[in-house]
C-alpha cells in the first residue's frame, strides 16, 4: 500500500482480497504447528500468545467495570494484568476466565475473517489492538514486546505484496489457534507438579469453589472447539483431502 492515498488505504482495508489459494493455508498451518511444537522457537513465540492472553484479562475487566491499572510482560513470557474493583463476584471470574481462552477466541475471530476475505482488514486490526494494550503495558520488556511485534506487522501490512499480506494474515490465525491450546497444557503440568499455585485457574478456584482442573478443562474445551471450528472454516476440504466419506 506505499505510496496509496488515505482514500485508496481505506478501500483496501474495508475491502475483500482474492481468495488464498489453498496450499498456502496448509502450509501456514503446517509452519505454526512446527512453530508452535518445537520448543527454542515456541519459547519466543510464546511472547505473542502471552499478548494475547493479558489482553484478554484486560478486556474483560474493563467490561466488567473494573478500573485497569497495568499489564506486564515478562522475558520468561509470563504477564500479569492489574485490575482494581470488586475483589469477588461475576467481574473477577469472567477476567479470570478470559486470559487462557483469549487466543483461541481470537483465532476464532481472524479465521472469520480471512475466510470472508477481509485479510487486509484483521492486519490492521490486529495493528489497532496492539496499539491499544500499548497504553497500558507498565514495563520496559512488554513495551518492547509490543512495538516490535507491532512493528513488524506495520512493515507487512503497508510495504508487503499481497500474497506476503495473505500468508501473514493466515499464519496469526493459525497461531492463535494452534498456540492457543499449548499453554494450557503447560499450565497442568506445572499444576500437577505445585509451581503455579497462583495460576488463573486456582484463583478461579478460590473465587467460586470449582476445582482448578475443572477450570483447565474448560479452557481446554473452549481452545480445542475454536481450533475444530476455525480450522474447518480456513480447510472446508481437508475431510476430502484426507479420505474422509460423509
Amino acid at each position: 500500500m506505499h505510496g496509496s492515498t488515505i482514500s485508496e488505504v481505506w478501500h483496501q482495508v474495508i475491502g475483500t482480497q482474492p481468495t488464498a489459494p489453498l496450499a498456502l493455508v496448509l502450509v501456514t498451518g503446517v509452519i505454526t504447528l512446527l512453530v508452535v511444537g518445537y520448543g527454542p522457537v515456541w519459547r519466543v513465540a510464546r511472547n505473542a500468545i502471552t499478548i494475547a492472553h493479558e489482553g484478554g484479562h484486560a478486556l474483560i475487566a474493563l467490561l466488567s467495570g473494573r478500573r485497569l491499572t497495568g499489564i506486564r510482560l515478562h522475558s520468561d513470557t509470563s504477564g500479569v494484568t492489574v485490575s482494581v474493583g470488586k475483589p469477588t463476584g461475576p467481574g473477577m471470574v469472567f477476567t479470570g476466565l478470559a486470559g487462557y481462552i483469549a487466543p483461541s477466541l481470537l483465532g476464532l475471530g481472524a479465521a472469520a475473517m480471512v475466510t470472508a476475505d477481509r485479510l487486509t482488514a484483521l492486519l490492521w486490526l490486529t495493528l489497532l489492538l496492539l496499539l491499544a494494550m500499548l497504553i497500558m503495558i507498565r514495563n520496559a520488556y512488554g513495551v518492547l514486546t509490543v512495538v516490535v511485534t507491532g512493528v513488524a506487522l506495520f512493515v507487512i501490512s503497508w510495504f508487503a505484496s499481497p500474497t506476503v499480506q495473505a500468508a501473514a494474515a493466515y499464519l496469526i490465525t493459525w497461531f492463535l489457534l494452534l498456540g492457543g491450546l499449548r499453554p494450557i497444557f503447560e499450565l497442568q503440568t506445572k499444576r500437577s507438579r505445585r509451581q503455579a499455585p497462583s495460576s488463573d485457574a486456582d484463583q478461579l478456584h478460590r473465587l467460586t469453589g470449582v476445582p482448578g482442573i475443572v477450570w483447565v478443562v474448560v479452557f481446554f474445551l473452549v481452545a480445542a472447539g475454536c481450533l475444530l471450528v476455525g480450522g474447518y472454516w480456513l480447510v472446508p476440504e481437508l475431510p476430502s483431502i484426507a479420505g474422509v466419506t460423509g
